[in-house]
């Protein structure tokens, strides 16, 4: 039974990943200097929509520690040149108003 459930359940996850895939093509970034530095390096680990859900409450200063957490705890694989062109967008675009 449980070998049953197993076989049953293991396509799951890749029913998931492709509606996370079709949601995402309808998240469009705001135009911008590093803009496709954001799209190329932001999506490797979570969708764009973490972008628009804390654009409300981070100003440089968040943006900058959001950065720092995803590289040096997450383990983001962002070029140290391409992090600050990326909060320089995301302050411009998305900052805290």
């Amino acid at each position: 039974m449980k070998l049953r459930h197993m076989i049953a359940t293991a396509g799951l996850p890749l029913v998931f990943l492709g509606a996370a895939a079709a949601d995402e093509s309808r998240v469009q970034l705001a135009n911008g200097a590093g803009k496709d530095l954001v799209a190329a390096n932001c999506v490797m680990c979570h969708s764009l929509d973490y972008i628009r859900m804390n654009s409300p409450f981070l100003d440089e200063k968040g943006w900058t520690a959001t950065m720092n957490k995803m590289v040096k705890v997450m383990g983001a694989p962002i070029k140290e040149e391409d992090q600050k062109t990326i909060i320089a967008y995301l302050v411009a675009q998305y900052g805290k108003k």
